[in-house]
């Protein structure tokens, strides 16, 4: 059936494509080796939207369910997000990272640590040892959005940043959460008798309820609780599918930026655009 790719009949490829498209993403190795044997731009670029398609729709597919019943796993998330881009990137690949940097940071900490302690060192692990660091320069970088490549780069966005900062909080049993800043993404460290905030764009930086205060006023925005309290981890699958959107329409990508609001749509069915 791949082999009829390479009719000219528009109407025996309008079937074939059809039925491509209903077997799934099981026949993108058929297709792969397809291209590979052709010789005609014509067949290889109808072989690459079909695969495109299969694997934009296993996007939504894995999206969806991960929305649905595991958004506990956050890196499971960031990993079905990053594969829009790369589709042979592995879970196990990013799980290792993010292991490895954990254990390097916990053999730093001790149990008489104070939170602010605890965050400091976790600070300067991040951000004096590995060199994590803000993307100003390529803010709107799809790549920032990208967790594999942030992870390679050492770059990100406050978002992505954030998410990794996360990750391994998260491991070390700490009480971190994302919290939905408008324009920004931030964290904090909150228990019944603390909360403070983690600006991880800035290095770490910690700050009080009254700087977050301070910067909603400047904004000139009214006060709202998600502005101060935890997020879900839909909430940042979903600010990244954003910032997503925004980088593909920075470069002219319309057609990517459109499958960012399909995603989007999934997921979170009330979004405007």
């Amino acid at each position: 059936m791949v082999r009829l790719l390479e009719d000219e009949d528009s109407e025996i490829l309008a079937h074939v494509e059809q039925k491509l498209k209903v077997l799934g993403t099981g026949v993108i190795p058929f297709l792969e080796e397809a291209w590979e044997q052709s010789f005609d731009p014509n067949v290889q670029h109808r072989i690459e939207e079909l695969v495109h398609f299969l694997q934009f729709e296993l996007v939504q597919e894995r999206l969806i369910y991960w929305f649905s019943h595991e958004q506990e796993d956050l890196l499971k998330g960031l990993w079905i997000l990053a594969t829009y881009q790369y589709p042979d990137l592995e879970y196990e690949q990013l799980a290792a990272k993010i292991d490895d940097l954990y254990r390097n940071i916990w053999t730093e900490l001790r149990d008489d640590l104070l939170p602010f302690d605890q965050i400091r060192v976790i600070n300067n692990m991040l951000f004096d040892k590995y060199k994590f660091r803000a993307n100003t320069k390529n803010f709107h970088s799809t790549g920032n959005s990208m967790i594999n490549l942030v992870l390679e780069t050492l770059k990100g966005n406050p978002i992505s940043l954030a998410a990794v900062y996360l990750l391994i909080t998260q491991k070390l049993g700490l009480p971190v959460y994302g919290v939905n800043l408008p324009n920004s993404f931030v964290l904090t460290y909150k228990t019944e008798k603390i909360q403070f905030y983690i600006n991880v764009f800035n290095r770490g930086l910690i700050f009080s309820r009254e700087d977050v205060d301070n910067y909603i006023q400047k904004l000139h925005l009214p006060p709202k609780k998600e502005y101060y309290d935890p997020c879900d981890h839909g909430n940042i699958i979903i600010r990244n599918l954003r910032n997503l959107l925004i980088s593909f329409e920075k470069v002219g990508n319309h057609a990517k930026s459109n499958e960012m609001k399909i995603l989007l749509k999934k997921i979170n069915p009330g979004e405007i655009f």
